[in-house]
This record gives C-alpha cells, sequence and structure tokens, in this order.
C-alpha cells in the first residue's frame, strides 16, 4: 500500500516542479497566451481514480497556472457526441474509454493534440495518436492461487490451457477483447504475429477451454475476488486488481509473460473551450513526477521513461511499464478492435450462450 511517506515525498516534488511555473504563465499571458479561465473542467471516470488524479495531475496543474479544476464523471461517448454536435461543450478535457476511443477520433469528436505543447516525443510510436492522449497503460495478465501451485507455477497462455498439469476451475472476461489474442497466443502464435486476429482460429481455441472457465467475469473487482475467495485457481485480469488483493495478503501471483498492454486516453472534446489550457492540462499528465504520483496511488503509470524513477519501489515491480515486466508483453491493436469489435462481439454472445 502506498504509505504516508511516499505521499508526502510526491508532494514535495509536485511542489517543487511547480513553484517557478505559475510565474512563467503569468508573464507568457502578458505575451500572448490566451486569458486564463475561472475553472477547467476535466471529465474522467472518478472514484479511485478520480482521487487519484486530484492528488497528482491536478494538483501539478493547479499549481503550475493558478487555474482550479472541477473534476465530473463518468466518461459517456454518447453525452460527447451530443455535446460536439449541439456545439455545446461542457468539458475542457475528457476520459475516453479505451474501447470507444478510436471510435471518438473517427467520428471527428475530438481536437488534434498540440505537439508544440504536448510533448510525446520520448513516448513509444504506439502512444502518439493524432487525437488521443496515452495517458496511462495497464495490462492484461494472468494470476493463480500460489498455495495450489506451489512449485510447479503456470507462466505462459499454454499453461492456462493445459487442465492436466494445471487443473482447477478457470475464469475470463466476458468479452471477445483480449480473449482472442489469449486463444491465439495459447495456440502458438506469436505476438508480433497476432494481427489481424484469426477469429474463426481463436474461437476454435476458445472452445477448448470454454469448459473449464466456471466463471466469466465482467468486472475488475469480481475477478480478484473470485481468486481470493477460491472459486477459481486461475484468471485473467488486470493489473492493478491483483495488486491489490496481493498486498492485502491473499495467496496470488501473477505471470507477465505475454500480459497485453492496453491505453487509457483523454482528450479535448471538438469545439471546447479554452483549449489552449486543456492542451496545458494534457501536457501535466506527462510530467514524470506527477506520472509517478499517478501510478503509486492506482497502478497504471504513464509513458514518460523518467516516471519510473519516483514511483514508489514497493509498487513499480507491479507496473506494466517496469523494464523487466514491459519486456514480456505487447501492444493490444485498438484500430484492429474499433474496426472489428461490433460483429465480433455479436459472434460472441452467440458462442458463449452456445
Amino acid at each position: 500500500m502506498t504509505t504516508n511517506r511516499a505521499v508526502n515525498r510526491r508532494e514535495i516534488l509536485l511542489g517543487a516542479v511547480a513553484a517557478g511555473l505559475a510565474a512563467r504563465f503569468d508573464i507568457a499571458e502578458a505575451q500572448g497566451i490566451p486569458q486564463k479561465p475561472k475553472v477547467l473542467v476535466v471529465n474522467a471516470s472518478g472514484g479511485a481514480m478520480g482521487q487519484a488524479m486530484k492528488d497528482s495531475y491536478v494538483a501539478l496543474f493547479e499549481q503550475r497556472t493558478g487555474i482550479p479544476v472541477t473534476l465530473t464523471s463518468p466518461n459517456d461517448l454518447g453525452k460527447l457526441k451530443a455535446m460536439v454536435e449541439s456545439r455545446n461543450v461542457e468539458w475542457n478535457v475528457t476520459e475516453i474509454n479505451s474501447a470507444d476511443a478510436r471510435r471518438a477520433a473517427r467520428l471527428g469528436l475530438l481536437e488534434p493534440i498540440d505537439d508544440t505543447i504536448v510533448d510525446r516525443s520520448n513516448y513509444p510510436r504506439e502512444a502518439r495518436d493524432k487525437f488521443l492522449l496515452t495517458t496511462s497503460v495497464y495490462s492484461t495478465l494472468m494470476a493463480f492461487r500460489t498455495d495450489v501451485f506451489k512449485d510447479n507455477r503456470p507462466k505462459t497462455w499454454v499453461d492456462f490451457w493445459d487442465v492436466k498439469k494445471f487443473p482447477g476451475p478457470r475464469s475470463m472476461w466476458n468479452s471477445p477483447v483480449d480473449n482472442l489474442e489469449i486463444a491465439l497466443l495459447a495456440d502458438g502464435v506469436r505476438p508480433e504475429n497476432l494481427y489481424p486476429l484469426d477469429v474463426d482460429r481463436a474461437f476454435k481455441k476458445l472452445t477448448e477451454i470454454k469448459p473449464h472457465v466456471a466463471i466469466w467475469w465482467t468486472s475488475g473487482a469480481q475477478h480478484a475476488q473470485i481468486l481470493v475467495d477460491k472459486e477459481v485457481v486461475l484468471s485473467t485480469g488486470w493489473n492493478g486488481r491483483f495488486y491489490r488483493a496481493i498486498t492485502d495478503g491473499a495467496p496470488i501471483a501473477v505471470s507477465w509473460s505475454q500480459g497485453i498492454i492496453k491505453q487509457a486516453y483523454f482528450g479535448i472534446p471538438k469545439g471546447a473551450k479554452d483549449q489552449y489550457w486543456g492542451q496545458q492540462f494534457l501536457s501535466a499528465m506527462l510530467d514524470p513526477k506527477a506520472q509517478a504520483g499517478f501510478a503509486n496511488l492506482f497502478v497504471s503509470p504513464g509513458l514518460n521513461p523518467e516516471s519510473l524513477r519516483y514511483a514508489d519501489p514497493a509498487v513499480r515491480a507491479f507496473l506494466p511499464t517496469d523494464p523487466t515486466n514491459f519486456s514480456q508483453q505487447f501492444w493490444q491493436n485498438d484500430a484492429w478492435w474499433d474496426t472489428n469489435a461490433e460483429v465480433v462481439k455479436e459472434r460472441w454472445q452467440r458462442w458463449i450462450l452456445a
């Protein structure tokens, strides 16, 4: 768990970074920078994530600029679309669900990111979309009970399918997303050869494991809890949820082998007011110390490589961006899913009920 010492250290670092920046913006305003708004409205998921944002990115932006931030929630593609079409955009910046992000960009609902303000030059090429800022990443992994698999532990998706060597009930997400990739990996496809996904081959492989899947989970809280309660002995799931269960003392471990790196996005709605300051908020989300503060609280790191220097050592081992973990994983292809999701999800519903 994050200690008060770690939180205090983060606050000191943020304060040091921001000390000279507010003055810089005051000077810049006199030189033609747009006038500061009375408030900047940032729309996000709320809950634990909202609190982590307040303590990291919001705190830094407010210290840099002196502009107060109002956080609203939840993120909603339908509401974003209605705002843009009615030209009544209430949000300056918004989170965009990873499943909806490419569609939002494709539908023209977002402003381009200003690379002169939001500098992603040290970001991986997979995270430099014209309209979408990858603010953090998380991973889909395999987790298992260490009291069941004491010496012989599963490591790969091939092992997940091996019910003789690793017996016991499994759990998987009730969605084709992730599961098609996982099935193909279990069938011997290398990560670099996954896309475009061979959908027929993936469903054929999924049919093999289906009788051994006791629970098709539908939420992050569920997939961790059913492992804690020993309803299953292996499960797919997200690194942050497993981290919290492990740090709470559950006999659970994860394998990073062939983990799926997934991106969380923010952007600026098309036609939003005060876009310069919205871009400045996105810029604050690239700050390495702020990213470390967010990751310490939410276990979902940003992609500034410097941020790991400031991460709590107790948290770092659970971050997808730690070099040891990162080297074992691959990026999910959001563009493929944006093109194919509708048809594949219809097929999934027929398959899951068969």
